[in-house]
Order: structure tokens, then C-alpha cells, then sequence
């Protein structure tokens, strides 16, 4: 007989289970097929390969020697025809991003993802200038914001998916008059100092001063506001003013979040890229990344996970 690959797999698995039955089924044979086998291939090799005893086999001197030459034989045998993966070029992926929270967990998540891919973030904080610059080839792939019933616009160079839609709650001092209350009316608000943010090209503030019209008030003091974010609740905690926030916000001591009665304004967040530059797989990467930031962020925002379980539990649901 020619000793082949078959042959030396039915040894190396008589000496990993240290058994002919075991051996047998894990190769999916009879037992006295394989004994057959082991027999045959003694006889070929001139010399026992296993001794026998009561608890099984175990290779011999001359056996160990032969297992360990079946062995490499074998791995040299799964290598034939297989070539190293090539090294893939590291690129960059030049990123922009309004102001949300999400984004330091979705660029370290990204980083972990796609370690051969090099990430270049820049803020930007009008979503209007994030398009402008996807359109302009200036970045690949960015976080932007836009509100319901101004959808983000673009031509088709871009495109865009949404990551989530949340509902904008307020921060207020937390001495407030209605630092009890579970939910705030807009309304009640009327008579408050407001910081409010710049336009942002996509809607803002267009839609809060909607609201407050509708809610029937018009803000008498407005602050405009574009700075750090604890900066910001900071001045609220020492009662200079009220500002509508997003929901995953982590109030400091002193400021409290409170979410607005019928939710009367909204925001989204979507994934906008160039698909000229960006990979479906890295798209997919991006988006997911997104997702897992921003559940971590719910995690860590009771007022929010309060707000929801009451907004959507419905019965059998």
C-alpha cells in the first residue's frame, strides 16, 4: 500500500482521542474499520505505532515520531494553494458631525471595527454646510440632523439614512417652579429665559419658535447660544435661563430634564455619505456604529428611559 492523507488523519486522530472507538466516530467510521486501518498501516510501516491497554492506545516512540511527520504533512497539505491575504492599504475617512452626543461612541466603535481605516472627524455644526461639503467632495461621510417635514436635501451624489428620531426635552434649573413636574408644558414656559442654538440650515430654530407660536407664546428673552455643552447647563444651573436639550443629555448637579408635554418637537439624526467614496461595508460599519453609541447613551439616561416607558407601553404590546 501508498500511505495517503486519509491515512494519516485516521493516526493523528487515534492519537488525539487516545482511543480506536472514539477516533472512529469522530471520523465517522466503524471502529473495526479503523482498527482495519491502523493495522494496515503497521504492517506498510514495519513497526507498532500504538500500544494497546485497558484504557486505550497511546502512541509508541516510533508512533509519536510518525503522528508528529502526519501532522505537518497534513498542515502542509490545507496550505497548498492558499495565498496570505494582501495587505490592504490604509485609507482615511474623512468624517464630519453636527453637534451630538453619539459621536465619540461611534468613531471609537468605528476605530475598532475598521482598524486598517483611518478616521479624520471634523465638527461642524450647521447640517447645511455638512452637505455642502459631502457634495464638494471635502468629506466622505458625516452625522447631520434634520427635523420632520424638512427632510435633509441633497443631490445624488449624496445619500443619506436616518440613525434615530428622539423627541427634544428641556433642561431647567432644579430649583425651577415645576422641578416637580414629570413632564413640562411649552407653555408654561412662556415667561423663561431661553438659550437657543444658531440656525443650523436644516430647520433650527425655525421649529422651536413654531412651537412656542403654536403652544401660544413668544419667547421674551432668547440667549443664542453656540458653546460648551457644560458651559451651557452651568448657566442654567444657576438659573439664568432654560434650554431645550437633547434627551440622552447628562444633566451636572443642580439641572434637571424634563421631557415636553406631547412632544412638540423632534429631532433626527441621520448617516449621510458619498457611496463614490464609501463602501456599502463601511456604510453598514458607520451605521451600526451609530445605533450601538447612541443605546449606550439611552442606557445612561433615565429621564429619557422614563419618558419612553410611559410614551410607548401599550397593552400586550
Amino acid at each position: 500500500m501508498e500511505l495517503e492523507l486519509r491515512h494519516l488523519r485516521v493516526l493523528c486522530a487515534i492519537a488525539d482521542a487516545g482511543s480506536v472507538g472514539r477516533a472512529a466516530a469522530q471520523l465517522g467510521y466503524s471502529q473495526p474499520a479503523v482498527s482495519t486501518q491502523l493495522r494496515r498501516i503497521e504492517r506498510h510501516l514495519g513497526e507498532p505505532l500504538f500500544e494497546r491497554g485497558p484504557g486505550g492506545v497511546r502512541p509508541t516512540r516510533y508512533g509519536a515520531e510518525v503522528v508528529e511527520q502526519a501532522r505537518d504533512v497534513l498542515a502542509r497539505a490545507a496550505a497548498i494553494g492558499h495565498r496570505p491575504p494582501a495587505a490592504r492599504p490604509r485609507g482615511t475617512l474623512r468624517v464630519a458631525a453636527t453637534n451630538s452626543p453619539m459621536l465619540s461612541g461611534t468613531v471609537s466603535r468605528v476605530r475598532a471595527r475598521l482598524p486598517e481605516l483611518s478616521l479624520s472627524v471634523t465638527s461642524v455644526y450647521a447640517s447645511s454646510r455638512i452637505v455642502e461639503l459631502l457634495e464638494e467632495g471635502a468629506v466622505d461621510a458625516a452625522i447631520a440632523a434634520d427635523y420632520p417635514g424638512m427632510e435633509l436635501r441633497h443631490s445624488t451624489a449624496v445619500r443619506h439614512r436616518g440613525i434615530v428620531t428622539e423627541p427634544t426635552f428641556v433642561a431647567l434649573p432644579a430649583r425651577h417652579r415645576l422641578r416637580q413636574s414629570a413632564q413640562v408644558q411649552l407653555a408654561d414656559l412662556a415667561e423663561d429665559a431661553w438659550f437657543v442654538t444658531p440656525d443650523d440650515g436644516a430647520g433650527w430654530p425655525g421649529v422651536f419658535y413654531d412651537a412656542c407660536a403654536a403652544a401660544g407664546f413668544t419667547p421674551v428673552t432668547v440667549h443664542e447660544w453656540l458653546g460648551d455643552q457644560t458651559q451651557l447647563q452651568s448657566m442654567i444651573a444657576d438659573g439664568l435661563g432654560v434650554s431645550l436639550v437633547q434627551p440622552t443629555l447628562r444633566p451636572i448637579p443642580h439641572v434637571t430634564v424634563k421631557p415636553l408635554v406631547g412632544s412638540p418637537l423632534w429631532c433626527r439624526y441621520v448617516l449621510a455619505w458619498r457611496p463614490e467614496t464609501v463602501t456599502d461595508d463601511t456604510v453598514e460599519t458607520l451605521f451600526r456604529s451609530a445605533t450601538d453609541a447612541y443605546r449606550d447613551l439611552v442606557a445612561q439616561a433615565p429621564h429619557l428611559r422614563t419618558w419612553a416607558s410611559r410614551t410607548w407601553s401599550v397593552a400586550g404590546a
